[in-house]
């Protein structure tokens, strides 16, 4: 076994809020075990009590109990209202749990690329959303409407999810980066009836307008009957034709005058009214990439939602009301919404929203600085480009703070391990976590019981009954195969939008083990607990039919000094499958045939000959989704002459133009 690159201090261990939970649960059910790979194989083995366990751990306020935990474990199964699976009988509202606090201690910090830094306490947080829910009931919106935000991550978004969620509407977001097209092939499927957008953003220096895209939308969906403009961008224009600005939409739903046409300033809030709905009932409609098809919308419920969330940042992350919660992330991404659940916790939540990179690679670590983050939530991307920056961190700020850090987005490579701890700090959780929109949260993640070894994961979350399948549909350990989950648990999705018998949502999940969710990741569980993400499933190459992950490759070439990004490809040829690479060179290199050789040696030697690939091709720039997820599908599409279908899912949809049928000739 290889050596911890952390281990947590006895005095860490014995003040994480998991001590206490596991020392509660044996308590109360009497199990045995110390370790947590005990108290995670008891989580799914009693999985009705371990969910009861963590329900009733979160403190939700409930007007009414469940009367029972789990009513049937088939799956798949598609849960509809007014059907009720998951703890039927419960009734409860999820932006009332968000806003149990209501004190002068700060809930949301935000700060933008061109934006001044703001504060609002929790009491304020709570003002701003009764104004909010006020002018959205007065816009005629109700339960099960659909609110749609086009907007930054900042404030006005938070509480405007609040709001929605408060009266039952179900919520749906993307970030302003996103293409038209982009957006249409989002919203245009879940018929919205207010439309919340910013009349821009900043992004590497430069405002971008957003009304041009958001007049369009509003011509193209039908449902839109009011749109809300948030004045983000101060040098952009921020009226638009039938809009309503963010101020006159929280004066209506204000009482009293003192605040002159327009304003909130000097009214009252009304009473905030919290809708009490079942367990299932539909908070969020989250959307696949969208990459290679119209993107999913996968609606989740809002009690599996909260319950999800609670366990992975009070006990994965250890996060307590004290810290201070930041995650680099857009409104298009699951991270934002995993982020504002924080809330829940009484934490101080850190928004920015711009370039993490301008003006230069320190922006986020200033910010961490300045703002006393506590547990600093991050991507691999970004490691990386520190990385290759020669950036050090711990040299230029203090983080004296930084107890815990996360990564997501894509697997995190072993010398990122060894640079966060050389370069950031040294004693700190290096949380690697991983799991999907698809389930609202994470199958595997960090825990403050055990160890960091370079390139793993530290082990399953609790309540989910994961496992890697070999091609027989067996469960292995040491070696390489599918991720998949045995049992249901809350935070599944209740289903897809306008799939009513569940079809589409069945060939996503269960279409190769029937019963068995097939997340789509190939992964390998270790003897000691720790798991190693191998890349997408659907994205693994199969050269001479060995199955080989691509971040298996993205380790061992991105480490290389003169390379900075890559991405890598199976293509057919006469039967066979080949292995395609093409790379990112450092500014100044050129892929000469010599560099082309130190790649393939480096390859061969770390890895084996399979992986060794039988084309090397240079690129200015790696297509990635807006989220920084490399597309790979997408490359290989292009290179076998098939379309590519809703390019405005990607950053930098122009990157796809290098690649053709030709490319390779």
């Amino acid at each position: 076994m290889s050596t911890p690159i952390w281990t947590p201090s006895p005095e860490r261990v014995a003040s994480a809020n998991l001590t206490d939970f596991h020392r509660r649960l044996k308590a109360r059910f009497g199990f045995g075990g110390e370790d947590y790979a005990s108290l995670h194989r008891w989580s799914v083995e009693h999985l009705e009590d371990f969910w009861e366990a963590a329900w009733e751990d979160t403190g939700v306020n409930t007007s009414a109990k469940h009367t029972a935990v789990l009513t049937d474990r088939t799956m798949p199964r598609v849960r509809q209202l007014p059907e009720e699976v998951w703890f039927p009988g419960a009734r409860f509202n999820f932006a009332q749990h968000l806003l149990r606090f209501r004190d002068d201690r700060t809930a949301l910090i935000a700060e933008g690329e061109g934006t001044p830094r703001r504060r609002m306490t929790y009491h304020e947080l709570y003002d701003q959303v009764a104004r909010c829910a006020a002018g959205l009931k007065a816009l005629g919106v109700g339960e099960g409407d659909r609110v749609a935000a086009f907007m930054p991550n900042t404030i006005e978004t938070v509480v405007a999810m609040l709001a929605a969620t408060s009266m039952g509407a179900i919520w749906s977001s993307t970030s302003p980066d996103f293409g038209f097209q982009g957006v249409m092939d989002r919203f245009g499927q879940i018929d919205p009836k207010v439309l919340l957008c910013a009349n821009g953003y900043h992004y590497n220096g430069k405002a971008h307008d957003s009304l041009e895209k958001v007049a369009h939308l509003q011509r193209e969906i039908g449902s839109i009957e009011q749109v809300v403009v948030v004045p983000f961008v101060a040098e952009l224009p921020s009226e638009l034709d039938g809009g309503m600005s963010w101020e006159a939409l929280l004066a209506k739903g204000s009482t009293g005058n003192g605040g002159g046409a327009g304003s909130s300033a000097g009214t009252t809030a009304p009473p905030l009214e919290f809708g009490q709905f079942p367990f299932d009932q539909p908070l969020y409609i989250m959307y696949s990439s969208g990459t290679t098809g119209a993107p999913k919308c996968i609606v989740h419920g809002a009690g599996g939602t909260l319950v999800k969330h609670h366990l992975e940042q009070r006990y994965h992350s250890d996060l307590k009301r004290e810290d201070t919660l930041f995650y680099f992330t857009t409104c298009g991404w699951m991270m934002w919404n995993w982020l504002v659940s924080g809330l829940a916790q009484g934490a101080t939540l850190v928004l920015y929203d711009g370039s993490p990179g301008y003006p230069d690679a320190s922006r986020l670590f200033r910010l961490a600085e300045e703002t006393g983050i506590t547990i600093f939530g991050t991507s691999p991307k970004f490691l990386a480009t520190c990385q290759k920056a020669g950036l050090v961190p711990a040299e230029q700020h203090d983080l004296s703070w930084m107890r815990t850090m996360l990564s997501t987005g894509a697997p995190l490579e072993t010398n990122q391990f060894h640079w966060v701890y050389e370069a950031i700090r040294q004693d700190m959780q290096l949380a690697s976590i991983s799991g999907g929109t698809d389930i609202m949260g994470c199958f595997m993640g960090g825990n403050p019981y055990v160890p960091v070894y370079a390139g793993e994961i530290q082990g399953p979350c609790l309540g989910v009954d994961m496992a890697a399948f070999d091609e027989t549909g067996r469960p292995v350990t040491g070696s390489k195969g599918e991720l998949v989950c045995r049992q249901p648990f809350p935070s599944m999705p209740i289903g897809f939008w306008q799939d009513p018998q569940g079809q589409k949502f069945a060939d996503a999940y269960f279409d190769t083990y029937p019963g068995i969710w097939r997340h789509g990741d190939f992964i390998l569980i270790n003897e000691h607990g720790g798991i190693v993400v191998y890349g997408r499933s659907d994205a693994t190459l199969n050269p001479g039919g060995v199955r080989i992950g691509t971040a298996e490759i993205y380790r061992i070439v991105e480490d290389l000094p003169f390379v900075l990004d890559s991405i890598v490809v199976g293509h057919p040829v006469d039967g066979e499958v080949q292995v395609v690479l093409f790379v990112v060179m450092r500014p100044g290199e050129t892929l000469t045939p010599e560099r082309e050789q130190e790649i393939r040696a480096a390859i061969r030697g770390k890895a084996t000959p399979r992986h060794v690939p039988a084309v090397i091709r240079p690129i200015s720039e790696v297509p990635v989704t807006i989220n920084g997820k490399k597309v790979e599908l997408a490359v290989g599409n292009l290179l076998r002459g098939e379309p590519v279908k809703n390019r405005d899912a990607l950053a930098n949809p122009q990157a796809l133009d290098q690649f053709s049928p030709t490319t390779l000739g």
